[in-house]
């Protein structure tokens, strides 16, 4: 009887691991339910609020900055989407007891944050999408998109906030995450530079964010929209990578920890 046996071991066979993932994502969409066409509207009136709205914060904004501006909305949506709304979802399972219910189940843990990264990409690239075309259309701006880069860049810089902020949300009490959650929303959009030239700030910050996976992420997401004017790095690349493997080492640990 082996199906009795990986229930009571609690392994599921390698065979069944697609069907696991498939039905964990079904479930993981039926739980957000109507909120998902609400979130990715929210999603896409963010996009199109920083691209019109930190422009009349610039007077007289010129060209290169709105391309900067611009450039960079797309980065602080998917970091605010990872760091922000994921976390503060999983500390709602947490509290509500769904969370531990899905933990009790035969299942390998990592099919877990597997489900949640998918759920929360298809949520993020949308937004993407809605800040180039307002961009666009608001500062009338020539892209010249290298479509290898900026997917990679968005899938990777997605995949790096998700995994960073499921970390906190599983490795920190509910209250504490959520918490945390709101300074990174103001850390994200005043003090990363994303929408604006690192050189503004003091040289010792800038040291400090070439560590942290804003700029390179943004730099990266930027040298896919605008590849005749900024060029990818290999050291932003390496940058964002060690933090998403850190996020998702960080989450798995955290999923198959007991009780």
């Amino acid at each position: 009887m082996p199906e009795a046996s990986a229930v009571v071991t609690g392994h599921v066979p390698r065979a069944r691991h697609a069907t696991t993932y498939i039905t964990l994502v079904r479930w993981s969409l039926s739980q957000v339910g109507a909120m998902l066409p609400l979130i990715v509207v929210i999603q896409a009136a963010l996009a199109a609020g920083i691209v019109i709205g930190f422009g009349f914060l610039i007077p007289g904004i010129d060209p290169a900055t709105a391309l900067f501006l611009s450039t960079g909305t797309p980065t602080v949506l998917l970091l605010v989407l990872g760091l922000v709304m994921v976390p503060q979802g999983v500390s709602r399972a947490r509290t509500d007891g769904t969370f531990a219910y899905l933990r009790t189940l035969p299942l390998a843990r990592p099919l877990l944050l597997a489900a949640e990264l998918t759920i929360w990409l298809l949520v993020a690239l949308p937004s993407v999408a809605v800040a180039v075309l307002v961009a666009r259309l608001r500062y009338d701006l020539v892209l010249s998109l290298d479509w290898p880069v900026l997917i990679a860049a968005a899938l990777l810089v997605t995949l790096t906030a998700t995994a960073v902020g499921y970390a906190i949300a599983v490795s920190m009490p509910p209250t504490l995450a959520q918490l945390l959650t709101q300074v990174l929303v103001f850390f994200v959009l005043l003090f990363s530079p994303v929408t604006f030239p690192a050189d503004q700030l003091p040289t010792w910050f800038q040291s400090v964010h070439d560590y942290l996976p804003a700029r390179p992420g943004a730099d990266l997401v930027r040298a896919g929209l605008v590849a005749d004017t900024y060029a990818a790095s290999g050291r932003d690349l390496v940058v964002l990578v060690l933090w998403c493997l850190a996020g998702i080492a960080l989450s798995v640990r955290a999923l198959v920890r007991r009780s």
